[in-house]
């Protein structure tokens, strides 16, 4: 398997349909959570919404950046989550997230090992390698987070 296979397997793991690491996955999690629990702060923590919009806001600003070049995602709009109303809104939040994991597993499996192992858009965030396995560290960190506030939520 190569190097871009293995990374795409590794996001859908975590995203999409893996159960190896966590026992679970962003999917199987949120698919779960009705809106009123998606909002709720047990001990004033983050919710699982603002997590979610979090973990999705550099999904799609990163597939974004692929597919113009340019990097503009911010750190601090990434928990600038709009308010949610209802369900509906809340299974659009889901239904984005889900098809921005789809899209950016998608994009990493058709990249070239030559553009693995470039700098990714600057010199100082290291390689698109690098970045790809930061996301999947990323994806684990929250994934563990809403694991536990969905058992919080009442």
């Amino acid at each position: 398997m190569n190097s871009n296979q293995f990374l795409a397997k590794r996001l859908r793991e975590v995203f999409l349909d893996g159960y190896w690491i966590a026992n679970t996955n962003y999917k199987n999690q949120l698919k779960q959570v009705t809106w009123q629990q998606a909002l709720q702060k047990p001990l004033n923590l983050n919710s699982i919404a603002a997590l979610t919009f979090h973990v999705n806001y550099y999904l799609n600003g990163i597939l974004e950046a692929l597919n113009i070049g340019v990097l503009n995602i911010k750190d601090r709009y990434s928990f600038d989550m709009p308010i949610i109303k209802s369900e509906e809104e809340w299974n659009s939040l889901v239904d984005n997230f889900l098809a921005n994991a789809e899209s950016f597993a998608c994009a990493v499996e058709l990249m070239d090992e030559k553009i693995l192992n470039s700098y990714f858009f600057d010199e100082k965030y290291g390689t698109y390698h690098r970045n790809i396995e930061g996301v999947i560290e990323h994806g684990y960190y929250h994934l563990g987070q809403i694991s536990l506030l969905r058992k919080m939520a009442t």
